[in-house]
């Protein structure tokens, strides 16, 4: 089972949070300002934030900035992981990914059906690699946010998690690049 093994020093991550909302303002963030009280609090930091309309390719745009910015190591969005027309989230992120973390969104139903039963299936919530950053795509609630940072990120962000975690193998996210 994992476990924090607290003989191992902690690394800090890089994390930028991006609300995907045509109505969202910073004030009304609150998924937003969740994701960020988490990270921080759990020793993080904040490496940008912002909000974007429901826009594929302004989305993917903004994506393509912060995964070209070396103080960005992970990238979280909130938003527009549903079903109806103006969700184009996932998709902006797939646009974008060079590789996708498949089951991180089949353990983030597992989460939400504990949470919120059978509804869990109208998320569409998704993670992936591209440009050694890591890239999530989470719902739009705060709910939704707390689940996936207090059931899987903070785990997989803690270079102390065991048996594996994502800050372990970052500087292998980009290899592929080194080979002649």
């Amino acid at each position: 089972m994992s476990r924090i093994d607290e003989s191992l020093p902690f690394h800090p991550v890089r994390i930028a949070v991006l609300t995907v909302s045509d109505t969202r303002t910073p004030d009304t963030d609150r998924s937003g300002d969740t994701l960020v009280e988490r990270l921080t609090g759990a020793g993080h930091m904040l490496a940008a934030r912002g909000i974007v309309p429901d826009e594929r390719a302004t989305i993917a745009a903004r994506l393509r900035d912060w995964i070209a910015d070396p103080g960005v190591d992970a990238i979280l969005t909130t938003g527009g992981t549903g079903l109806t027309g103006r969700d184009v989230t996932v998709e902006a992120h797939r646009d974008v990914y060079e590789k996708e973390i498949e089951a991180f969104g089949t353990v983030f139903t597992l989460v939400s059906m504990q949470k919120i039963g059978t509804s869990a299936v109208q998320s569409r919530a998704c993670g992936g690699v591209a440009g050694g950053t890591y890239l999530f795509a989470l719902p739009g609630s705060p709910g939704a946010c707390r689940d996936a940072w207090d059931e899987i990120l903070v785990l997989q962000f803690d270079s102390r998690h065991r048996p594996c975690n994502f800050v372990e193998i970052m500087p292998r996210l980009e290899e592929h690049l080194r080979r002649k």
